[in-house]
């Protein structure tokens, strides 16, 4: 699905995102990823948001967000229940939901300025 915003060129945003592709500004990524308005991290090496271990979750604290979208296919895949422990106790918002979901909710708050980071998996 192509996504349109009237937006500042400044942050990423999703152009687009389809199975097995997503692009962002105009770089085309087939791997799991994480997006902020400020920065692209594509050596992600999670896997997929039922796997992802604490340790595929230091990128993601590193950044210092108040939320985070994970966001994989087409229906809502949860994290363990320690990982959202491991959210909540730092503060910090965590929302599972489909790819497309993720890529709206992403572009709405980054272009509004919140502190938003999304992990991505194509």
């Amino acid at each position: 699905m192509r996504l349109s915003l009237d937006s500042d060129p400044r942050i990423n945003l999703v152009r687009r995102y389809e199975p097995g592709v997503i692009v962002i500004g105009e770089q085309r990524i087939t791997r799991p990823c994480i997006v902020t308005p400020q920065q692209l991290l594509l050596d992600w090496s999670a896997s997929s948001i039922g796997e992802l271990s604490e340790s595929d979750l230091e990128p993601l604290l590193a950044q210092r967000t108040d939320i985070v979208l994970l966001g994989e296919g087409e229906t809502q895949q949860l994290p363990g229940s320690s990982l959202r422990t491991l959210f909540r106790a730092q503060g910090i918002a965590l929302e599972c939901m489909s790819l497309g979901a993720a890529c709206r909710t992403y572009n709405i708050l980054a272009s509004e300025a919140r502190s938003v980071l999304a992990g991505l998996f194509p």
